[in-house]
């Protein structure tokens, strides 16, 4: 299997020294996982490839034949101001390294002494870049109001704004080295976020899923990290953990609220080290991977009550995606149902069904503690059970409780009482004022929909029909 390469842009090294340039290699390999290196000894050439492919940084010596570190900073700063430049010198001087920040390095290191320090300068350049790249596509997203890619969210049907909101911050954060944690209710699609955020940043890598709901410690550690042949009782072999798997591509760990807090001790590490341990090693492995995270849970609740590390909260804030619920987006109801009977209907192998006027009304009246995944199982269920042409709407009624209680399920006001219609004034009313309200209030609730608001009064359309030409209601068009 070809190795996948990190980072995603070049890294270009330049020193006339080759010995120096394999050393550094593998230097960089070793410490942080990176293979994507270009090494150029000939300092005419430098200019020549930045012009032919996209460099991520630059690590440029200072002393070298023909052009000097100096001359060459100064050159990519006025043509490639985007790319970091990290200076490499053989001394320490002071004003040589004043001059060369001055001139829009990002840092110097001396070569023989600092290998450690240029280690994490070089971690924080790249954090740094990738940053100001999401910042820039970010402001674009907003002032555009477009999305660059809506082929990646066709899976997810929607027409309501709060989502489109958030496909635009997904797609401007899609390809962070940061962790990106997708929080909301169960069933509300957190996974097809979580894909839609793979396919945006690295559609051809590896993609991985692990469910670490009712993992234990020692399971969470193997799962993630694998062993070593002899690491503990019945390991007779060595095993890739998940983390390896998706090299180069996308670790998904879904409902990270469960894990204990010594689990959580281990992703805070892997997350902010970037390095993990196969059990039975203690050589530290880099972590190569993109990291996205959900849970259906409260987060901040948790670690408020102790059972979720404060530390590993903040960490996993970087870059947060919360789906709203059904209930907070009823405007996507005809939308999704209508795309869950296309489906229902291919997998079922049966003919779409004539919907009833007035489903998604109905449906608006019900609070959807399973979201979008419950929606999906009642089309489905109500298709299996369809015999006529016309969908009845018994099904829906009886799913959603409709007719079980005295009154059926209403959507909650949250009007003024003198918006609502249904407040009694000093005087009680007359049974034929009283008939006037209530059907004057089953048509605002039914937003019109005589079907609707016959269903909520128990009575036929053709009774209600009659009862708004008496009342003088508009009937619905």
């Amino acid at each position: 299997m070809t190795e996948a390469l990190y980072p995603e842009l070049p890294i270009l090294l330049v020193d006339d020294e080759e010995a120096w340039l394999r050393s550094l290699a593998l230097t960089l390999r070793g410490a942080l996982g990176i293979n994507n290196l270009i090494r150029c000894s000939e300092s005419r050439k430098v200019m020549e490839i930045l012009s032919e492919q996209d460099i991520g940084m630059v690590l440029l010596d200072l002393t070298m034949p023909y052009l000097s570190g100096e001359d060459l900073l100064q050159m990519i700063g006025q043509e490639y101001p985007e790319i970091p430049v990290i200076i490499l010198s053989g001394l320490n001087q002071l004003e040589t390294a004043v001059r060369c920040m001055q001139l829009g390095a990002v840092d110097y290191y001396v070569k023989t002494e600092e290998k450690e320090r240029l280690i994490g300068g070089i971690q924080r350049a790249m954090a740094a870049r990738s940053l100001r790249q999401e910042n820039r596509r970010l402001k674009k997203q907003v002032l555009d109001g477009e999305l660059e890619h809506p082929e990646i969210f066709a899976t997810i049907h929607t027409t309501s704004r709060k989502m489109q909101s958030l496909f635009q911050y997904i797609e401007a954060v899609a390809t962070s080295s940061e962790p990106i944690l997708i929080t909301g209710e169960s069933g509300v699609g957190k996974e097809l976020i979580a894909k839609a955020i793979h396919q945006l940043a690295r559609p051809q890598a590896p993609w991985v899923a692990v469910n670490v709901a009712g993992l234990d410690d020692n399971h969470f550690s193997d799962t993630l990290f694998g062993h070593t042949r002899g690491a503990f009782t019945g390991a007779d072999r060595e095993r890739r953990g998940m983390i390896e798997e998706a090299t180069g591509g996308t670790l998904f760990l879904d409902e990270i609220g469960d894990l204990s807090l010594v689990s959580q001790v281990k992703l805070l590490r892997l997350l902010q080290e970037g390095e993990y341990f196969h059990l039975g090693s203690d050589v530290p492995c880099k972590a190569r991977a993109s990291f996205v995270l959900a849970t259906n849970v409260d987060l901040e609740a948790l670690q408020n009550k102790g059972a979720f590390r404060r530390d590993l909260y903040y960490r996993l804030k970087a870059h947060h995606v919360h789906i709203p619920s059904l209930r907070e987006r009823l405007e996507d109801l005809p939308v999704l149902l209508d795309a869950f009977f296309d489906e229902a209907a291919r997998t079922l192998n049966k003919k779409k069904p004539a919907v009833p006027h007035g489903l998604a009304e109905l449906l608006s009246t019900y609070a959807f503690p399973g979201n979008v995944r419950e929606l999906r199982a009642m089309v489905f269920n109500a298709l299996s059970l369809h015999k006529s042409h016309k969908l009845s709407f018994d099904y829906f009624k009886q799913a959603i409780g409709f007719g079980q209680t005295d009154a059926p399920p209403q959507p909650e006001s949250t009007a003024p009482e003198e918006e609502t219609g249904v407040a009694f004034p000093n005087r009680l009313p007359t049974l034929d004022e009283l008939g006037e309200l209530v059907v004057t209030e089953a048509m605002r609730r039914a937003k019109g929909n005589q079907t609707l608001a016959a269903s909520f009064l128990g009575i036929t359309r053709q009774g209600l029909s009659k009862r708004l030409k008496k009342l003088q209601v508009p009937e619905e068009s």
